[in-house]
């Protein structure tokens, strides 16, 4: 593979995880957002075996492996199992609208670029153009977080917000130590177990997942 096929590769990925955040800001239903970070992390998964092998790195086999099977397969089932143990959720009110949200993160993109771009001129990997949306897509999946109001919601952006990260570290450095990305997996499966359960008890007791619910637990 040369450089310039690797570089429009990366491009393509990034492009596509970013675009996948905004279907979040503008669907409503929790099993668009599910589909929509599995298919995330399948894209993140496709970059990290195209860096592998271009960079020659066995190690990013299989990075991108645990990648597809945990966050693209393991995860997301995890998530529908929730979601079907629960009755129907939907996101009814936002934070923010819809307009403002694509408006918002339209603004945040461009903030990304703007930030970045000093950053990636100096780098002198292929995926230094990518750089930009890749810082993108952590802002943009911090205000998924902020923005939506039921924690499945929060879950996916959260879930999100790691996948951005990953694909900084992928794109600034083609990933990060082997064992380090172990202990990252293995923490974010934790946290999904653990926000999971606490999902099930906010449901219980409230008889809803939206968080401005925990208001209740000052009284």
């Amino acid at each position: 593979m040369d450089e310039l096929l690797f570089s429009r590769l990366a491009m393509i990925g990034a492009s596509a995880m970013l675009l996948l955040t905004f279907v979040v800001l503008w669907r409503r239903s929790v099993s668009a957002y599910v589909t929509a970070f599995q298919w995330q992390s399948i894209v993140l998964a496709g970059t990290g075996l195209a860096a592998a092998y271009f960079a020659r790195l066995a190690d990013l086999v299989l990075v991108a492996g645990m990648i597809l099977a945990v966050k693209g397969l393991g995860i997301p089932w995890l998530l529908r199992r929730m979601e079907a143990r629960l009755p129907a959720q939907h996101e009814i009110s936002p934070v923010v609208n819809v307009e403002a949200a694509l408006l918002i993160a339209g603004v945040l993109a461009i903030v990304a670029y703007e930030v970045s771009r000093p950053v990636a001129a100096v780098v002198r990997l292929p995926t230094r153009g990518a750089i930009p949306l890749a810082v993108a897509l952590v802002l943009v999946s911090v205000f998924v977080v902020v923005n939506r109001r039921k924690a499945t919601s929060q879950i996916v952006g959260f879930l999100m917000l790691e996948n951005g990260v990953a694909l900084l570290a992928l794109l600034g450095a083609y990933g990060v130590p082997l064992i380090v990305e172990l202990g990252v997996f293995l923490d974010v499966l934790l946290g999904v177990l653990v926000m999971q359960v606490m999902v099930y008890r906010i449901h219980e007791t409230f008889d809803s997942i939206d968080v401005e619910q925990l208001a209740r637990l000052r009284h």
